[in-house]
């Protein structure tokens, strides 16, 4: 199994590597959420009968935390969006626990090496 995060013990990432890493994370986060919008955009299209753009709103203000927008005319539309909300909701705190995870590591990382406790 890999390892995605150096162990207590060993030294610190340089700023470069650690940068390399957030930018990682910043890719693998910002994935999920376009997946997440096109998925969200389908539905709304496909099932509550919205257009391009009002599909886009809608997806994209649910997976900001926000809430929908308008009224849903189709009962499926309302099913999708009900659905949706519960999944975007999930989607936004994955997308900023992948995103905070290398700063909490390193700042982790940091107080184990200061307290001596790394070594």
């Amino acid at each position: 199994m890999p390892v995605l995060y150096e162990h207590r013990r060993q030294p610190m990432l340089s700023r470069r590597k650690f940068a390399h890493r957030l930018g990682r994370h910043f890719l693998i986060a910002s994935g999920v959420v376009l997946i997440s919008l096109v998925i969200g955009m389908l539905g709304y299209h496909y099932l509550a009968h919205f257009a391009w753009i009002d599909s886009f709103l809608n997806a994209a203000m649910l997976l900001g935390g926000m809430g929908p927008v308008g009224d849903i005319p189709t009962q499926s539309g309302k099913v999708f969006a009900g659905l949706y909300a519960l999944y975007a909701g999930l989607v936004l705190i994955a997308a900023a626990a992948v995103l905070l995870t290398p700063v909490l590591h390193r700042v982790m990382h940091r107080l184990h090496l200061e307290d001596g406790k790394g070594k």
